[in-house]
């Protein structure tokens, strides 16, 4: 987590409001609302002192009253996903591979920046792929406002993969990227790609039955 998004999420669990913490640290509210869109919120005395009670009151009622429910409906859709087999990660890591994998040039990659998808992914490639830990390299595509060491020591954690396993960072130098979107991907977007060290199987034949895997799903639903 970087550290602006860190000090802001301890003033906020001290109970103050958007408002405040935009007075101290320059956050926009339409990130903090992004940031805390599932946290609950109790306003502390200062807060109370400075607003009108009974909106405010209202106001984080409402929120609460929010977020429990979108935690009820969550709990209900993970107790129906229920336990994956062995070919339900085939599949959703397929349907991963459809939505964020490359198709235009024969070379296994996947890119995102979830960390449960990034995790899915190595998962898949090892598990379903037959891939070794040797045969995934990542590399991490970062802004300005990121740090790298912090950066590669998260995806190191998430993934399991060797420091050797990390190649060259890119950093996005451009210095009009918009205040509003800055801290919305602390440690920025995992690149995974799969090198075959020699065995074509695991380079572009692999490739070739993916590609093969997604016609084969997307023409018995597709025209």
């Amino acid at each position: 987590m970087n550290h602006l998004r860190a000090v802001a999420e301890k003033l906020r669990d001290a109970g103050y409001s958007y408002a405040m913490i935009n007075d101290e640290l320059g956050i926009s509210k339409s990130t903090m609302s992004y940031w805390f869109r599932d946290k609950p919120f109790t306003p502390n005395h200062e807060v109370v002192e400075r607003l009108k009670y009974g909106p405010l009151k209202i106001g984080a009622r409402r929120h609460n009253q929010r977020v429990q429910e979108v935690a009820r409906i969550k709990e209900i859709g993970i107790k129906e996903v229920g336990l994956l087999s062995k070919r339900d990660l085939w599949m959703l890591g397929l349907g991963l591979y459809i939505g964020e994998g490359s198709k235009s040039i024969e070379s296994v990659r996947i890119m995102n920046s979830n960390p449960a998808v990034i995790l899915i992914a190595v998962k898949w490639l090892k598990e379903i792929c037959n891939l070794s830990t040797d045969n995934i390299v990542i590399s991490l595509h970062l802004y300005l406002d990121n740090d790298v060491t912090e950066a590669v020591s998260y995806w190191q954690s998430v993934t399991g993969l060797p420091y050797a396993n990390f190649r060259k960072t890119q950093i996005d130098t451009r210095e009009d990227k918009k205040l509003n979107k800055r801290g919305k991907l602390p440690y920025g977007t995992a690149h995974l790609r799969v090198v075959c060290n020699g065995d074509p199987s695991k380079g572009v034949v692999l490739f070739r039955r993916i590609n093969g895997w997604m016609t084969g799903a997307l023409n018995q639903y597709g025209s």
